[in-house]
């Protein structure tokens, strides 16, 4: 069976990305010129180049020349590793915007997470992330008192709070992580410069300490055009990797 045309443009320009024929940042010949090449006409070229934006692999559009965006770099979860940490192995430079810290009561999804009650306070931190001063993620982090406390004589705005805390003797130990995705809400988009309901993966994880008392709970929004997340295993060395059904708590917060 033939494809349609435009599926068949999609390929061939997906191919020119992968082979290095249309190299990362540099500009994607215009409607007119794959017209001409292609002998095709302006429609299936344009479904062609929209499947590409659709993919992550083209950016621009809307009155901006398009462009071959650099390839999706894969945060592994294998090992328990910072956003600064693994922005500096992929050659990016971390950045990072405090929103917001604060004590403030857990609430029905942090309190669980933690073992906490509901009225039970925890330190709450807000941070936009960006790799190369581009918004890429939004950081919420939620930290028994404990540990969450030497974040106040902090600038949060400098750095690393991973290594801060750690240098400042908090047990941060292990983590699990629950990986999904999620439509942003009003902070999220606001804080990425993108529409409301715009779809992001998410990471949520639990971090304990080395006598497995869990010390925070965090919701990592990533934009999914700028990371993804590798697990590797073997079939003798198997990953613990479960699939989560989420639920509905009567306030409407899903929780996993």
């Amino acid at each position: 069976m033939k494809l349609a045309l435009h599926v068949q443009l999609r390929n061939e320009f997906r191919h020119r990305i992968d082979s290095g024929l249309w190299p990362e940042g540099s500009p994607v010949p215009s409607e007119a010129e794959l017209c001409r090449e292609f002998g095709a006409s302006r429609g299936p070229v344009r479904q062609a180049l929209a499947a590409l934006r659709s993919d992550g692999l083209v950016a621009g559009g809307r009155g901006k020349s398009p462009v071959v965006r650099p390839a999706v770099v894969s945060q592994s979860v294998e090992t328990f590793m910072s956003f600064t940490e693994w922005a500096e192995t992929i050659g990016k430079m971390p950045g990072q915007r405090t929103v917001e810290i604060a004590k403030r009561a857990a609430g029905p999804v942090v309190g669980q997470q933690l073992g906490l009650d509901r009225e039970d306070p925890v330190v709450a931190l807000l941070r936009l992330r960006s790799l190369d001063g581009e918004p890429a993620m939004v950081e919420r982090s939620h930290f028994v008192p404990a540990a969450g406390q030497p974040l106040f004589d902090f600038d949060t705005d400098s750095g690393s709070t991973f290594r801060y805390l750690l240098g400042a003797g908090v047990d941060l130990h292990s983590a699990r992580h629950i990986i999904d995705a999620v439509a942003a809400d009003a902070t999220d988009a606001a804080l990425l410069g993108i529409a409301e309901g715009s779809p992001l993966l998410r990471e949520r994880r639990v971090t304990f300490s080395s006598n497995g008392e869990p010390l925070e709970y965090a919701d990592d929004r990533y934009r999914p055009e700028l990371a993804n997340f590798m697990i590797s295993n073997t079939l003798h060395g198997r990953a613990p990797v479960a699939r989560v059904q989420s639920t509905t708590t009567s306030e409407g917060i899903e929780t996993p």
